[in-house]
Order: structure tokens, then C-alpha cells, then sequence
């Protein structure tokens, strides 16, 4: 009756270095999907760019690993989404260019609360 309850346990290693990589992961994809973005505000390097980034994206769904192929997918989708935003349809490429925007304020947004995240587990750690 009178036992005591542990609220806040300690995370494993594994955990944490788990959060401490996401954070990390999520934090420079959001930055390089924002800079693909701004990349992508002149014409013909946007192609460029978004072709290149296309093809990042193919060599990896390419790969036996199924970690692989869901970043090979969000790559291909990145740079997809880079080329139509330069085609020139007015609503077609301000959609994806908002696409772009908002997925690039989602990685950082989910880079920033894992971060945290990682740092109250290593505070609880020490």
C-alpha cells in the first residue's frame, strides 16, 4: 500500500542515443529540405537541384534495407516536389513550394522536441 512509485525512471542508453540521433537526423533534414527550398527560388538551379536530389532519393530506394527505402522515398519526394514547384502552373507550384516549407518546419520542428527530449533523459541520467 505504502510502496514507492517511480515517476520519472531513468532512460536506457540505448534510448537516449536513440533520441539523441533523431534529433540530429531531423534537425539537418529539415535544414537541407528548408535550403532546398530557397535553392529552388531560381529557375533552372532548381531543376538542377531538384533532379540531383531525385536521384539521391532513387539510388536509395534501390537498397535491400527498409530504413533505406522510407528515406529514399521522403528524398524522392523532396526533390519531386522541388521540380514541380519550378514547372510554372500557378497552383501546382505554390502548393509544392509550401509543401516544402511546411516539411521543412516539421523536420526542425521534430528535431528541436527530440532534442529536448535527449537532454531531459541525459539531465535524469546524471
Amino acid at each position: 500500500m505504502n510502496d514507492i512509485i517511480r515517476r520519472d525512471e531513468i532512460p536506457s542508453v540505448s534510448k537516449l542515443s536513440k533520441l539523441g540521433v533523431s534529433a540530429v537526423g531531423f534537425g539537418a533534414a529539415g535544414i537541407f529540405l528548408s535550403l532546398l527550398n530557397t535553392i529552388s527560388a531560381a529557375p533552372v538551379l532548381g531543376f538542377i537541384a531538384g533532379g540531383i536530389v531525385c536521384l539521391f532519393g532513387i539510388g536509395a530506394l534501390s537498397s535491400k534495407d527498409p530504413t533505406d527505402k522510407k528515406a529514399g522515398i521522403i528524398i524522392t519526394a523532396a526533390g519531386a516536389l522541388t521540380i514541380v514547384s519550378k514547372i510554372g502552373i500557378p497552383l501546382i507550384s505554390g502548393f509544392s513550394g509550401f509543401l516544402l516549407g511546411a516539411g521543412a518546419f516539421g523536420l526542425i520542428a521534430l528535431g528541436v522536441v527530440n532534442a529536448v527530449k535527449f537532454f531531459i533523459g541525459l539531465k535524469k541520467r546524471s
